[in-house]
């Protein structure tokens, strides 16, 4: 799903939010109140978005939690206000600005030190250190086009493998078929570092995949 997609959405629930407010109920002696089934859907809707684009450690989840557990007309105007404020944030590029430049950053620590592991004669958990970089930038990306990474499994919950997530990022074009097929190599070699299979590659191939994963994801950012 592209950005444009998850601003539609925001788009939806602010008029979700707006038709909520329109059901405004006034009373002489108590708070104004709404529609309370409009205002529960308008609430879960919302709160479904937000931990899906921001997840539920965000200020703005427990925010929007703590101002809609009502039907007062306060509550359902502090809950439009706050989904227009994230789709401005949204729109205005900040969400995946600022955190892709936190994720680039600590990611580069992760590869530096990789880096000094190759060049201090560890392949092996180099190779397993660039994979496993590899793999949670494809996470990120796949929070950026609104994919899941997770699946549900035997009535649970479990991440997606790295090679699914792979195929469904190209699939929304978030980068090239050329793109995929290099990130399935890099993969398949990480995998070989975790499972022991150290003579299934070089240590050349493992400094060509920190340089590509490096390469890769200054091209394709979060």
């Amino acid at each position: 799903m592209s950005l444009d997609a998850i601003i539609t959405r925001a788009d939806q629930l602010i008029v979700m939010g707006q038709q909520v407010i329109a059901t405004r109920k006034r009373s002489e002696y108590y708070a104004d109140s709404v529609d309370g089934a409009l205002m529960k859907g308008f609430r879960v809707a919302v709160l479904s978005f937000i931990d899906r684009v921001y997840g539920r450690e965000h200020p703005h989840f427990a925010e929007f939690q703590g101002s809609t557990n009502n039907d007062n007309i306060d509550h359902a105007e502090s809950g439009l206000a706050i989904i227009r404020v994230i789709r401005e944030e949204i729109a205005g590029g900040w969400l995946f600005t600022v955190r892709g430049l936190v994720t680039a950053e600590v990611f580069a620590d992760f590869l530096e030190m990789a880096e000094h592991l190759l060049e201090s004669g560890y392949k092996d958990p180099a190779a397993v250190m660039g994979g496993s970089v590899l793999e949670e930038h494809l996470r990120q990306l796949c929070n950026k086009h609104a994919i899941a990474i997770d699946e549900q499994k035997n009535e649970k919950q479990v991440p997606k493998k790295a090679d699914r997530l792979n195929a469904e990022l190209a699939a929304a074009t978030a980068y090239s078929k050329l793109d995929q097929k290099q990130i399935t190599a890099w993969l398949d070699l990480r995998n070989n570092a975790a499972h022991g299979i150290y003579n299934a590659y070089t240590r050349e191939q493992v400094g060509q995949l920190l340089t590509g994963v490096t390469n890769f994801m200054a091209r394709v950012p979060t």
